[in-house]
């Protein structure tokens, strides 16, 4: 599975990175039919203190695009929140593939 990073008002991140292919491996072992993942990282200006570092991941894979999006006070906790929406869209899409 090919991963592409977009930055928007943050700075690039090796650590950061890593951490989001190591989530993303967990989809690559049980979903093969995963081409590629976008990984999205931006910054909003918030009221709330919880949020402002916004991860957005969208999935190519047969069928229409696998799209999640979420927003916490850190960058971990968004790839993780944004990876397990990712899974379960995955599992619903599985379900519904037939094999002829």
């Amino acid at each position: 599975m090919e991963i592409i990073y977009e930055y928007h008002d943050v700075e690039s991140s090796d650590r950061l990175e890593a951490f989001t292919k190591e989530k993303l491996d967990v989809i690559k072992e049980r979903y093969d039919f995963v081409i590629r993942a976008d990984v999205f990282f931006r910054t909003e200006n918030t009221s709330s203190d919880e949020t402002g570092k916004k991860c957005s991941i969208r999935l190519s894979a047969p069928g229409p695009r696998l799209f999640a999006e979420s927003s916490h006070d850190n960058f971990t906790d968004a790839i993780s929140e944004t990876v397990d929406e990712l899974i379960r869209q995955l599992k619903k899409r599985k379900e519904k593939m037939k094999t002829y």
